[in-house]
């Protein structure tokens, strides 16, 4: 599962940068410190990347893409997973990928392109004996180093349409908030359904996959145009939505259940009123209103950037308009 230093210094090499063996470049992820109960300060302690700047991982990473990710003010990022040598991810019987302890899953929040994309922030998710931890890295102006943010931070950013806003990298709490199910922290993104076939099929022939995951229903990619637009609505709920909207989520007092294998109509929405009808729901009767979309309060907080209407409450400082648009065109065209 491990290329030699040798072929990582080549690698390296190959792609314009530069290889220097010492204590301060990590040769290997250290498993120790995934495990661990320490908060390693700095993101370099795990040796997750052969560079300070995390532009080169180990050998010991995978990078991934999702099908349907999650948006967060148009941030590009840059998935990896780590499986400690000798252990094997299991499925479930609804195709959900079940990570041994001593998994890491690293995303690293970036804006910009090419020579001036910078990145902001580097999440990780370790699977440890006592359950899932997740701690969150800020960048330094310089992108040499990415240092623990317990109590989160503001950083100015350009985003990808041109606003200029205060990006939030979430606490260590508020991580814990949308990750948490039944008060246990819980991987959000990397599902099975949610994972191209290719990638599924390399980890099983690497051994790190126990067998290919049976799923009856994969989420669509979110560019794919032969998707119903039913199929890239629901996905996009799934994934930006159903962490907190479903039974045992955070919130789950709102009875709305917005998971992808959700069918039933009412637990979607569908003419079902606010369990609390505050100013979130702008005067509007119910969460969806089939075939129209400017009755639907699903649509109305999707569509607002202010605090306590805005829908997610976090990752996001603006409006994902690509969204809001597939939102209505896909309650528009509901039986009414």
């Amino acid at each position: 599962m491990k290329r030699s230093l040798a072929l990582l210094a080549a690698s390296a090499l190959a792609l314009g940068g530069s290889f220097a063996a010492g204590p301060t470049v990590p040769q290997t992820v250290n498993d120790s410190v995934v495990t661990g109960d320490a908060m390693p300060r700095n993101l370099g302690e795990y040796g997750f990347f052969l560079d300070p700047a995390a532009r080169l991982p180990s050998a010991a990473l995978v990078p991934y893409e999702l099908n349907t990710p999650l948006w967060s003010d148009g941030a590009d990022k840059l998935r990896y997973l780590y499986v400690p040598e000798g252990a094997v991810i299991e499925t479930d019987g609804d195709g959900l990928l079940q990570f041994p302890v001593g998994t890491a899953i690293i995303k690293t929040f970036a804006f910009g392109e090419g020579d001036d994309q910078r990145y902001i922030e580097t999440r990780v998710l370790l699977n440890r004996a006592d359950g899932w931890t997740a701690l969150p890295y800020r960048w330094n102006e310089e992108q040499t180093q990415a240092r623990l943010a317990l109590a989160g931070a503001r950083v100015p950013i350009t985003t990808p349409d041109g606003e200029e806003i205060s990006y939030r990298i979430p606490n260590k709490n508020q991580c814990k908030s949308c990750h948490s199910l039944d008060d246990a922290v819980l991987p959000i993104g990397p599902k099975a359904r949610n994972m191209a076939p290719e990638l599924l099929a390399l980890l099983v022939a690497d051994g790190r996959l126990a067998a290919m995951p049976q799923i009856p229903r994969a989420l669509p990619s979110w560019s794919d145009e032969a998707a119903s637009t039913e199929a890239r609505a629901r996905a996009y709920l799934d994934v930006n939505c159903a962490h907190c909207h479903q039974p045992g989520g955070g919130a789950s007092n709102s009875g709305l259940d917005l998971r992808w294998e959700q069918d039933d109509l009412f637990a979607l929405g569908v003419n079902k009123p606010p369990v609390a009808a505050g100013r979130g729901a702008g005067g509007l009767l119910v969460s969806v209103e089939p075939g129209d979309p400017d009755a639907s309060i699903l649509v109305h907080r999707m569509n607002s950037a202010e605090p306590g209407v805005a829908m997610p409450e976090l990752g996001r400082s603006t409006i994902d308009h690509d969204a809001v648009t597939l939102m209505r065109d896909w309650i528009t065209e509901m039986d009414q």
